[in-house]
This record gives C-alpha cells, sequence and structure tokens, in this order.
C-alpha cells in the first residue's frame, strides 16, 4: 500500500495556451485549499484553548465554542481530503500495479483518476441535496443555517473532481481518457442491465459490490476511501431504492463527532515534537541510561517508541521521529539496514495500544467504550508486546555491540534525565488529564500542543517558524484521508448494516466454537487480515459497531476486546507483503524492502504470542481499570 500519486497540472507536454492557463488555475486553487486547510487547523486549536481556559480557568464556559468547532471540523475534514488528493496522501494498495508492465500500470493510473472522478462527480450532486435539506435547521447556540457547515460536502466534492480531472488530463492523451470512460460506463451500463438479476440476488449481491467490485477497485489502486465510496454508491444505485442523500448524511454523521476532532490535534502534536526537540531529548536520555548494555541501541528504539507513542498518537510520526535520532549510530554499531525497519516497524505495531492512539480514540467514537479506560488499559498490553520484542534482540543482536556503547558518568545520566524531564512529563500529563476526567481527549491535545509549544520556545530553543506552515499543512491533508476514510466506511457500514449482513456475521461468529476464547481468536485473525488491507481506522469502523456487542454477549469487556483487535490490526498493518505501516517503516528507515521482509518475521512472530498471552489473560486489559 502507498500513497496514491502526486496530483497537480503542466510539466509533461506544453499544450500551449490553455494548458498554461489551466495549470495557473489549479495552482492557485491549491494554495488556496492548503491556506484554507492550514487556517482551519490553527483555528481550531485556538478556539478548543479558548473554551478550556474559559471552562477550567474562569469556570465561564462558552456555550457556543463546540458547536463552533464541530462546523469548522466538518470543513477541515473535507479541505483536508481535498488536499490529501492533491498531494497524493490518500492510502491505497499499490502491490498489485507495481507489478504491471509501465504501459499497464499507466492505463491504471488513469483508470484510478477517472474512477476517483465519477465518485466525486456522484457524489456532488447527493450532497448539494443535503444541503438544502439543512436550511430550515437552525443551530441551537449560533442560531445560523446547519447548511453553513454541511456545504463542505458539495465543496470537496467538487474541488475533488477538478483535482481528479486535473490529473487526468495532465496523464492522458484526450482519446486514452476517453477510453477509460467509455470501459467504466459500459461496465456500469451492464451492472445496470442485471439490476433485476442483482436485486433477487438478496444478501449475495453484497459479495458482488463488497467482495468484488471493491476488491478489483483496491488491487487496481484506487484510494481506500474511493473505493469504499464507489462499492456503497454501486450497491445503493443497482442494488436498492435507498436515496444517495443516505450516502452523504452518513458521511456528515462519520466525519462530524466532535472526539474526532482530536485526530488533527494529535497530528499537529505529534509534528510539533519533534520540531521543537522533545524527541530528540526523549532519545538521548534512553540512550545514556540503556548504552551499556548489549543491544544497547535496539532497547533505546522499544522504549522510545514506547514513551513517544503516548505523546504524538501517530504511527508515522513516532517512527519518523525516533529513526533519524537513532538509526545512524545504529548503524556504526554493526547493525544491518533490514534488521533496523524490521525492528522498527514491530515497535510500531508493538506501541499501537499505547494513548492517545488514533485507533484507541476511533474505537472509543464509533463504539461506545470509555476512551478514558482505552487509554489506561494500553499500557500493560504495549508493555508485554514490549518484552517479548527485547527477548529477540536480545538472542538476534551481535555479543559484542555493548563493548562499542560510550560509558556515561553518573553527572552526565542526571545531566540527560534533567534534559529530558519536559519531554517525559508530556506523555504523563496527557493520559492523566484524559483518566482522572480532568479533560476529554479532544481538549487534552490542546493542552498538549500549548506544552510542546512552551517547551520549545523556553527550555529547547527549537521552534521554527518557518516549518510551521508545512507541518499545519501535512496535519489537515493526514486528518483529511484518516477522516474520509472514516466518513465513506461509515456510508458501507450503514449499507452492510441494512442489508442484514451485520445480524447473520454475529450470529455466525457468535456460533464458532471456543465460546469468549474462541471468538477473541477469530476475531484477532480477522483484524490482522483487515489491518493489513484497510488498515485499523476504516476496519474498526466498518466492523467494531458489529462485533463489539457480540462480545459483549459473550461476557468479554469492551475493553480486553479492543486491545485484542487494536493489537490484532497492528500486526496485519506492519507485517509485509501488504501493510502500509511495513512500508512507511523502509521509506523511513531508507532501506530495501525485500531486506525487511527477510528480518521481519521473528519479530512479528514474538508480537504474535504476545497476542496470545493478551488474550488467555484478560487482566493484562483491565487490571488498571
Amino acid at each position: 500500500m502507498e500513497r496514491s500519486a502526486q496530483l497537480g497540472v503542466g510539466g509533461k507536454r506544453d499544450r500551449g495556451a490553455f494548458s498554461r492557463g489551466f495549470a495557473r488555475c489549479d495552482w492557485v486553487l491549491g494554495r488556496f485549499v492548503e491556506f484554507a486547510a492550514a487556517f482551519l487547523v490553527l483555528g481550531e486549536v485556538a478556539l478548543l484553548s479558548a473554551g478550556v481556559v474559559a471552562r477550567y480557568g474562569f469556570a465561564r464556559p462558552l456555550s457556543w465554542s463546540d458547536e463552533l468547532a464541530s462546523s469548522l471540523f466538518l470543513w477541515l475534514a473535507m479541505l483536508g481530503a481535498v488536499l490529501a488528493l492533491r498531494r497524493g496522501e490518500h492510502m491505497r494498495l499499490a502491490a498489485v500495479s507495481a507489478a504491471l508492465s509501465p504501459q499497464a500500470r499507466h492505463r491504471a493510473e488513469l483508470a484510478v483518476s477517472t474512477i476517483v472522478a465519477l465518485v466525486a462527480l456522484v457524489l456532488l450532486i447527493p450532497a448539494w441535496q443535503y444541503v438544502e435539506d439543512q436550511i430550515p435547521i437552525t443551530t441551537a447556540s449560533l442560531e445560523i443555517s446547519d447548511a453553513w457547515r454541511g456545504a463542505a460536502l458539495p465543496v470537496a466534492c467538487g474541488l475533488m473532481l477538478w483535482t481528479a480531472l486535473a490529473r487526468l488530463f495532465a496523464q492522458a492523451r484526450l482519446e486514452e481518457a476517453l477510453g477509460i470512460l467509455l470501459i467504466l460506463l459500459a461496465s456500469a451500463a451492464l451492472l445496470y442491465w442485471l439490476r433485476p438479476v442483482i436485486a433477487q440476488a438478496g444478501n449475495w449481491n453484497l459479495v458482488i459490490f463488497f467482495v468484488v467490485l471493491l476488491g478489483a477497485a483496491v488491487a487496481l489502486g484506487v484510494p481506500i476511501a474511493f473505493s469504499f465510496g464507489a462499492a456503497t454508491l454501486a450497491y445503493l444505485v443497482l442494488a436498492t431504492h435507498a436515496p444517495l442523500t443516505i450516502v452523504v448524511s452518513r458521511m456528515d454523521e462519520g466525519t462530524s463527532t466532535l472526539i474526532l476532532l482530536s485526530v488533527p490535534l494529535f497530528i499537529l502534536l505529534g509534528g510539533l515534537i519533534e520540531m521543537t526537540g522533545l524527541a530528540r531529548a526523549l532519545v538521548a536520555f534512553l540512550a545514556d541510561l540503556l548504552g551499556h548494555v548489549r543491544g544497547a541501541l535496539s532497547y533505546v528504539l522499544l522504549a522510545a517508541m514506547y514513551l513517544v507513542s503516548g505523546i504524538s498518537g501517530s504511527k508515522a510520526a513516532d517512527m519518523a521521529a525516533i529513526a533519524p535520532a537513532l538509526f545512524p549510530a545504529m548503524r556504526e554499531r554493526g547493525a544491518r539496514p533490514g534488521e533496523l525497519v524490521a525492528l522498527l516497524a514491530a515497535s510500531g505495531a508493538m506501541s499501537e495500544t499505547i494513548a492517545p492512539s488514533l485507533v484507541l480514540i476511533t474505537i472509543g467514537s464509533v463504539c461506545g467504550v470509555s476512551i478514558a479506560a482505552l487509554f489506561t488499559a494500553g499500557l500493560v498490553p504495549a508493555a508485554v508486546c514490549a518484552v517479548a520484542l527485547g527477548l529477540i534482540v536480545r538472542v538476534r543482536n551481535p555479543r559484542d555491540e555493548a563493548t562499542a556503547s560510550r560509558p556515561v558518568t553518573r553527572g552526565q545520566l542526571f545531566r540527560s534525565v534533567l534534559w529530558a524531564l519536559p519531554a517525559l512529563a508530556l506523555p504523563v500529563l496527557i493520559r492523566l488529564a484524559v483518566v482522572r476526567g480532568v479533560a476529554t481527549a479532544t481538549e487534552v491535545s490542546t493542552i498538549g500542543i500549548a506544552y510542546a509549544v512552551l517547551a520549545g520556545l523556553l527550555i529547547y530553543r527549537s521552534f521554527p517558524l518557518k516549518r510551521l506552515p508545512e507541518i499545519l499543512i501535512e496535519t489537515a491533508a493526514l486528518s483529511g484521508a484518516i477522516l474520509f476514510i472514516i466518513g465513506t466506511a461509515t456510508a458501507m457500514a450503514w449499507a452492510l448494516t441494512q442489508s442484514g449482513f451485520s445480524r447473520q456475521l454475529a450470529h455466525g461468529m457468535a456460533a464458532m466454537p471456543g465460546g469468549a476464547i474462541g471468538f477473541l481468536l477469530i476475531s484477532a485473525l480477522a483484524f490482522a487480515i483487515l489491518g493489513s488491507v484497510l488498515e485499523g481506522i476504516p476496519a474498526i469502523v466498518l466492523f467494531g459497531p458489529l462485533l463489539f456487542p457480540v462480545a459483549r454477549e459473550l461476557g468479554i469487556s469492551d475493553v480486553h476486546y479492543a486491545m485484542t483487535v487494536v493489537i490484532a490490526m497492528g500486526l496485519g498493518l506492519f507485517a509485509p507483503p501488504l501493510g502500509v505501516g511495513f512500508y512507511a517503516a523502509c521509506a523511513i528507515g531508507k532501506s530495501d524492502p525485500a531486506l525487511a521482509i527477510r528480518a521481519i518475521w521473528p519479530y512479528l512472530g514474538a508480537l504474535a504470542a504476545a497476542l496470545l498471552v493478551i488474550i488467555s489473560v484478560p487482566w493484562l486489559s483491565t487490571g488498571l481499570l
């Protein structure tokens, strides 16, 4: 899986004044979207910070702050999704297209751009109708029409349509684009002609749309969010009489939950801890603390990922913060590049349950589980995984590595501790604030951002302002990619639920032999596969609301079940050949994936063994509650 190809116009062929004008218009539009999205990120931080100060500082809560934050959040999510499309940051599966010949790969890219454009076009009209339906609805505090908030949906669809067409215009000759479009329209016409047959197939039509069609789109390289959207739209048009406005309303519902506002804020926090030097201080302290033992820096990497995951909430941000600080020294001590990346990827899977993991926040939002409980419970399962990985490190590290470790005096270690204390305090602050009920997950993210900014300015004296705009833009783009997946997955989950599939799935899994343990093992296997194909967040949105009630009926704690599926998805996410996290680790570690694939299996085996222990001993998930 990889990020979709960069969108944009110009550079490959000179098509005269029209082409240059089109490219100029596209550039201006892109800059406007970047500015608007970055401004919305800053606005949300300022708005929520003001709400926290008013509530806890002056005991005079702002009654309108949450409402305005929710309205701006939908705009941030939708413009961020547009920005992710322009920057090529929507996740997609690229293993199949990478194996094609250059000519076939080019045609596949044209098909992907055309499908994205068609999905945006089909959504545009019901999105506009949805906004018209929202006009009479007035918000409670601001007393303005809800259409102002809902307008983000058709605006985003229009911008995505423009972006996809711009890419198609830049990539293809007119006859190529028309050929791809005719093939897709002919396929759609054939399916429409078969509509009576499909309607009579009952739930077998789910196989057509959500296995065959969805699988083909994902394999072709269509971004996952648009693959979900295409399959859901096709199902509703060809197999039901439901209006397409349902898709838009479910997308709105999926992306408008205020708790999800913590997603962009924690992503921003992850960028800030790297920019302000907090991550470097943590790594330096751990290196001084563990530098005298065999395999020292490998243990430092595990410990750093454990701690930094408690700050950023983003595995890509965690790995990007840790690897550049440790890999050069590890290479000097004789570590092989493939081994380094394998350990980095495995540590990413290990730390999936550490707060404030975005997957945990998503589970709390869509499955009705206490986020405070999830934040508390995730520490011990992650520690079990860390111990399992540490045993593999002990076996696989060269015996003479400790001799290369530099000695550290007590004075140096003391100074290192003092220097790292502000960085060490941040994950503790985040967890305590949520667990003790001082602030919600969304509010505490703003506290973390303020803390990181002050620590960077006053303590570490590292706050390069020139990097801030790019961090804001990256925050908006990554947030949009995640939230748009949640939106389309919510619509798809509704379609599956209305079809009766959820009841059949629940009954089928509940009837599996082995009782609660059997259900946990089946769930772990299923979510490991889903994690490798869909990634954690869309998999949870699709199947979490279906399977968590089954777990409750079998007497399984929500928290224990959450820990099981999150670790299982982490295994899938970082497992080759499909796991996108594995390839992200390879890119960050600048290593050939072929080398890392040979080295990663013992680490994944250790994590699988740790998962079996966690499944068998529920106390490991619930003991701290």
